[in-house]
């Protein structure tokens, strides 16, 4: 066929079949979506297309060529960026990119080497269709003539484009019952409805999120009461108060995983110190512990041990939530005496901590401005743990007494690249740098952990105190599953592995005590608040909160991680699949159905909290409502 032969329409047909093209291979080449059948892959090829023939097909209503094109190439350009921020975010935290995440503009300069990395030059072929779109504009005689379409033809056209989302929903629908109602798992709306639709899908949550807020009025806390109630057990008379009125530093081990604890690299103690401390006889270590966080990484870790509650699902609650009014824990020190603070070597507005921390009623963060910070002393993403550790303990010399101080490390933060003179391992050999260097600068925050309990002595500040560590969230991604399976001398890494790796390190160190011991319980980041503050003799039976007393008999061994995954003593179910805790393989599915209720449960719970705002509804105090 000649070019000035071509079919009027052939400008927005080149325009959706690129898109569409583009937009199924990336979904096989830049996303790690797990396809199980051949309707999985239908559903994956055509999801893109009705959105494309709909947000394209408005130009039908445009008389002029030059008008037409314009949109049309600008859409592609959006699409296009729109795709291509998904796949570089995707590279980095193995996740879609929500609206609230990008509105945390404060944090996008201080990305440096985390976005970098994330960034490669074939990277332009991600924007291939905008180039092929605007060659035909330019060159097909076609795209110079103008079409004037019959009402009828642009009604046909639409029909087809909804019903073409019809059958894709009811396609989705059929594979995945209840996808839209159970959206805990980002991966799930991508891969049944496609991108695009689940960035529509994501602004209609947000928006109905704000709406709960404003409409909440303190009735629903009724539920939520009765559910937090029910779940929480009795103190332990053994543990609890054996550390009332000491000192408290919780210090949050950046990205540390704890399949490093008591393991080797190349014959190399991967965490001498931390090793050491899993056999102390002042020591609690927790080999079943979990991090329960969600997009908001680090800072969701924060508002966890604060206020035992999870992030939201769809970004950093540091961001969404920090106008809420909160019960941290915190405020509870605050009301028993305690000096209360953070000390991070970072930027104030990271992650938004100065708005946030005043929400949760910290009395002081000392941040950057309050270190001596050298180019010497700092790599990657800032002061190195080492330095950091000596100067926050002459800042603690400084606050009175008792005070409760949480300590967020840096250097073991991806890239994980360091200085040679901080490698104190010789890296992993694999064909993933950044797998080789992670155990490089989990050894460096070891020493760093190692430097800062000989300064607590030699201040004098270690005996009147009680010291909690825990791994905020995963290192390595499920990206690097192939170096990671090369490590642990596995095959493939499965899902059931993949939920295992969420395992982070979580130790209670009590000086003096005589009584720690190593702990299987199953536990996670919830737990942290209300064992905390029982150690300190502080009841937490009015608080509002998921976790409960780790040394509570009443402890029930169950964990919800922020996407719905969960772990039993005996199960475990991950990528929608029920496994065998004790064996790794799959079992009959129908033993997690019940937990699968308690975990959506959990979740929506919490959610109604954060996203209705209820605890300004609440008394803690006479556990009501006001």
């Amino acid at each position: 066929m000649k070019l000035n032969k071509l079919p009027k329409h052939s400008i927005l047909v080149i325009a959706i079949v690129t898109t569409w093209i583009k937009t199924y291979i990336t979904y096989q080449t830049s996303f790690d979506m797990k396809i199980e059948n051949t309707m999985q892959q239908l559903i994956l090829l055509i999801n893109p297309l009705a959105f494309l023939l709909f947000i394209y097909g408005i130009s039908l209503f445009f008389k002029t060529a030059k008008v037409r094109n314009r949109y049309m190439i600008t859409v592609s350009a959006i699409l296009s960026i729109v795709l291509y921020g998904n796949v570089a975010f995707y590279r980095f935290f193995n996740d879609f990119i929500t609206l609230p995440v990008l509105f945390q503009t404060s944090n996008f300069g201080d990305l440096g080497n985390s976005a970098a990395s994330s960034i490669y030059w074939y990277d332009i072929f991600y924007f291939t269709d905008v180039v092929l779109l605007i060659l035909a504009v330019k060159f097909l005689p076609v795209a110079k003539e103008a079409a004037i379409i019959k009402p009828n033809m642009r009604r046909t056209y639409f029909v087809l484009s909804f019903a073409m989302l019809f059958l894709n929903l009811g396609l989705a629908e059929t594979e995945r019952p209840q996808l839209l109602t159970r959206s805990f798992d980002r991966e799930l709306l991508v891969k049944n409805i496609g991108t695009y639709n689940y960035h529509l899908y994501d602004i209609f949550i947000q928006s109905k999120s704000h709406a709960q807020r404003a409409l909440a009025d303190g009735s629903e806390l009724t539920d939520v009461t009765n559910y937090v109630k029910s779940n929480q057990g009795e103190n332990n008379k053994k543990t609890f108060g054996i550390a009332k009125k000491r000192n408290v530093i919780i210090i949050s081990l950046e990205s540390t995983q704890n399949f490093v604890i008591n393991n080797k690299v190349n014959g190399q103690e991967i965490t001498p110190f931390l090793n050491s401390l899993t056999k102390d006889k002042d020591t609690f270590y927790f080999d079943n512990f979990y991090h329960q966080t969600g997009l908001g990484k680090t800072s969701d870790a924060e508002f966890i041990v604060e206020n035992s509650l999870y992030g939201t699902g769809r970004g950093a609650v540091f961001f969404t939530n920090s106008g809420n009014t909160f019960n941290s824990m915190s405020e509870r020190l605050n009301d028993n005496g305690y000096y209360t603070s953070v000390l991070h070597a970072n930027n104030k507005s990271f992650w938004n901590r100065d708005m946030m921390y005043q929400a949760l009623n910290i009395k002081h963060f000392y941040d950057v401005e309050s270190y001596d910070v050298t180019d010497e002393n700092s790599a990657n993403w800032g002061l190195k743990d080492i330095p950091y550790m000596d100067q926050s303990v002459k800042i603690m010399k400084t606050l009175p007494q008792p005070f409760y101080t949480r300590l967020i490390t840096l250097s073991n933060h991806y890239p994980f690249t360091s200085d040679p003179e901080d490698q104190l391992i010789k890296p992993y050999t694999s064909d993933d740098n950044t797998v080789n260097r992670y155990f490089q600068t989990v050894r460096y925050t070891d020493e760093a952990i190692k430097e800062l309990f000989k300064d607590l002595k030699e201040s004098g500040l270690y005996d009147n105190s009680v010291i909690v560590m825990y791994g905020d969230h995963y290192g390595i991604s499920e990206n690097h599953n192939k170096a990671m399976a090369q490590y642990l001398g596995k095959d493939s890494i499965t899902p059931f592995d993949s939920a295992q790796l969420q395992k982070v390190p979580f130790f209670i160190h009590v000086p003096h005590s005589g009584i720690g011991k190593e702990m299987h319980e199953i536990a996670g980041q919830m737990d942290i608040r209300p064992t905390v503050l029982h150690l300190l003799g502080i009841d937490t039976k009015n608080d509002l909160q998921m976790g409960t007393d780790l040394f509570s008999k009443d402890h029930k061994d169950f964990i919800t991680f922020r996407d719905g995954r969960f772990v039993t003593d005996k199960l475990v179910y991950a990528g929608e699949v029920c496994y065998d805790k004790s064996t790794g393989e799959k079992t009959d599915s129908s033993k997690c159905d019940p937990y699968i209720d308690q975990a959506n449960k959990k979740l929506d719970y919490s959610d109604k909290i954060i996203n209705g705002d209820l605890l300004r509804f609440y008394n803690n105090k006479t556990g009501e409502a006001k």
